[in-house]
């Protein structure tokens, strides 16, 4: 370097701890890999691209994914200003071959771009897909307005209105929160019917099911107890149970998608609604049960697949063990003062729901095991034999239950 007046010029990022690790040999310690890239960072920001490739071509190749993958961001960045975009993408693809780190996200959102200008438009909406998995809640608009944007130029209307919505600031209603609404509505008009005709025609009830009526085991969940001679139309139970739905029905959808969400839903129900019969000789009522199958989906299926999760997911999961431990408690002791709480319908719902979280892997997020067969990112392959060797395993215990029940009650 040169000043003005003819001179050496003074680098002003020099560190000699750091230019001594560039003439050496071998793998640098973490701390100075991170010096490097932060030093590398500076001096892009300071529009000196090509001696930030310097500092960031050193550290490639670290032991430590997170940091490797850091110095390939950068290094990739400063490409990308040197107009060698072809190289830049190369680095930004090394780094999503990689286990997810911090820099994956970014990785993701710079090849999409670099995709959408070579005018790969699938291409560039998968990498955009991938990136919207990762992103933080702050950019999740500006992905999805781009991904109506290529929706809509790859033809695809529907999708494109749907991103548009969520770029908005809409959201299309969810599975889950649809069955919260269903759910509720049913339940509010057979509590105002004063004579709970329809109430008399849902509800679980042991003898009804003898003779043959076995869609009280579903439609059980879509009412529940009224709030008393003074206000029968008010519900707290279903304000609580819709409450715990509206929580984990959401984290089954974003982790198994809609339709294992129903069907887990409709079987866990069933199982739940089994239980009480063999176990209660009263009426039942309440969508608890299944609720409590969705939290053992949950609870099964992230510890035998360890799924990738959101921060919202992230935030609840870990509780759920707490969760059922004292609610089937208070169950037990609601139980032994006289109290109403089904927990035979508790734990049904929950070990039918544990058994399929663990036999049904997760189709919407990347796993543990998927992500480590293929560093993309991909969701796990569901196989087809096994989800129907466990859905068929649970219903041939539940019916056989019903039947042996039916037999000897």
């Amino acid at each position: 370097m040169t000043d003005p007046s003819g001179g050496p010029a003074v680098d002003p990022l020099a560190d000699p701890r750091l230019d001594a690790a560039l003439r050496a040999q071998g793998p640098v310690d973490a701390a100075v890999a991170q010096r490097l890239i932060a030093r590398g960072r500076e001096r892009l920001n300071m529009g000196d691209a090509r001696q930030a490739l310097v500092d960031f071509r050193r550290v490639v190749g670290h032991t430590d994914a997170a940091i490797t993958s850091a110095a390939l961001l950068g290094y990739g960045d400063a490409l990308y200003r040197l107009d060698d975009e072809r190289q830049a993408a190369a680095a930004w693809e090394a780094i999503v071959r990689l286990r997810d780190n911090p820099s994956t996200y970014q990785a993701w959102r710079n090849l999409a771009g670099v995709r959408v200008r070579a005018g790969e438009l699938q291409s560039a909406t998968e990498a955009y897909r991938q990136a919207d998995r990762r992103a933080p809640a702050e950019d999740k608009a500006e992905i999805a307005a781009r991904l109506g944007w290529l929706a809509k130029e790859t033809g695809n209307a529907g999708a494109a209105n749907r991103y548009f919505s969520r770029a908005r600031g809409g959201t299309s209603i969810s599975l889950a929160h649809l069955l919260v609404i269903v759910t509720s509505v049913v339940t509010l008009i057979t509590l105002s019917d004063p004579e709970f005709r329809l109430f008399q025609l849902l509800y679980l009830d042991r003898q009804d099911v003898q003779n043959g009526e076995l869609w009280r085991l579903f439609t059980v969940t879509l009412v529940h107890q009224p709030g008393g001679p003074d206000a029968p139309w008010f519900s707290l139970h279903l304000l609580l149970n819709m409450y715990a739905l509206w929580i984990v029905g959401p984290i089954v959808e974003s982790i198994w998608g809609k339709r294992l969400l129903l069907l887990f839903y409709f079987l866990t129900a069933i199982a739940a609604s089994t239980a009480s019969f063999l176990t209660s000789p009263g009426p039942a009522v309440g969508a608890s049960g299944a609720i409590f199958g969705l939290v053992g989906v949950i609870f099964a299926g992230t510890r035998a697949h360890h799924p990738m999760l959101d921060r919202r997911a992230r935030a609840i999961v870990p509780q759920l063990g707490f969760f059922i431990v004292v609610n089937l408690f208070f169950g037990f002791l609601s139980q032994g003062t006289g109290g109403n709480i089904d927990n035979a319908a508790h734990i049904g719902g929950l070990v039918s729901g544990m058994w399929l979280g663990y036999v049904v892997p997760p189709g919407k997020v990347p796993t543990l095991r998927s992500a480590w067969r293929n560093p993309r990112g991909e969701p796990a392959q569901r196989s087809p034999m096994l989800v129907a060797a466990g859905v068929f395993a649970l219903v041939g215990v539940v019916a056989s239950a019903l039947a042996v029940g039916g037999a000897t009650l």
